[in-house]
């Protein structure tokens, strides 16, 4: 990769859930000190207030490669770039698609530099939200079959349902994807109860934030409800309700003397 004459940084910032009191110190410093932000348009609404007198590129769902490209360039060319993303960048974010372009380009590690800067994940806003839900061993899995064969989601599926994993569902529904989650459902029946606990968190933090405590019985029924920015989590075997709360104890042990 050509190198500038002066040194580039890209910055891959996670802006957590969305609301200023959830975005890391970090990230809020790399978007001070970046001269060019890129993102998706939504994402950069989100940080409007944040952005001015920055050059401000936005793209479209989609265009994940595009965006990175783009950013890598503008680096190369030895400006600070940050390129955001919703959550965390390095859990089905930008982080991926932006080592994707470099490793292209046979990038050497410091040419231009690269910072990874974490966030909060939706995975973390939605257990905040619906109590404790990942007290023990979880897995998450993105329901989408654009990138990743849905063969080898099912798989996954499988062995997190027969570990009994609690199962962070990503990505499980859309106006064309409407059946993927129903059947996560069934493979998730096929190893636990119907009455495992369910949540859904649409907007976490957000303005429309929506919350929605079911089971695994009761899922199909509130299929309508989710959509492609809710998270489903899915409780294992020891997952019980408290007040209105998910809980996953924080040991099966634990879980079998309450029950005593």
């Amino acid at each position: 990769m050509p190198a500038s004459s002066a040194l580039g940084k890209l910055y891959l910032v996670g802006l957590g859930p969305g609301d200023a009191a959830h975005l890391a110190p970090a990230a809020l410093a790399a978007l001070q000190e970046s001269q060019v932000v890129v993102g998706f348009r939504g994402y950069m609404e989100q940080v409007e207030s944040l952005l001015s007198g920055k050059e401000c590129v936005a793209m479209e769902l989609g265009q994940e490669l595009e965006r990175a490209a783009r950013a890598v360039a503008q680096a190369q060319a030895g400006r600070t770039v940050a390129v955001i993303s919703s959550g965390d960048a390095g859990i089905y974010g930008m982080a991926g698609p932006v080592f994707r372009v470099l490793t292209d380009l046979g990038w050497d590690g410091t040419a231009p530099e690269v910072e990874v800067v974490p966030g909060v994940s939706a995975l973390q806003s939605a257990a905040a939200l619906l109590g404790a839900p990942l007290m023990q061993d979880f897995c998450a899995i993105s329901l989408s079959n654009l990138l990743t064969p849905w063969e080898t989601i099912r798989r996954r599926l499988t062995a997190a349902a027969q570990g009994d994993f609690v199962v962070v569902l990503y990505n499980p529904r859309s106006l064309r994807r409407t059946t993927q989650l129903l059947e996560a459902r069934s493979i998730l029946l096929e190893h636990r109860p119907a009455s495992t606990p369910v949540g859904l968190v649409r907007d976490a933090y957000r303005p429309g934030q929506r919350i929605t405590i079911t089971d695994l019985q009761g899922l199909e029924e509130r299929i309508a409800l989710v959509d492609m920015v809710t998270t489903v989590v899915v409780g294992n075997s020891t997952t019980y309700m408290q007040g209105g709360r998910m809980v996953t104890p924080r040991g099966y042990e634990e879980k079998a003397a309450r029950r005593d």
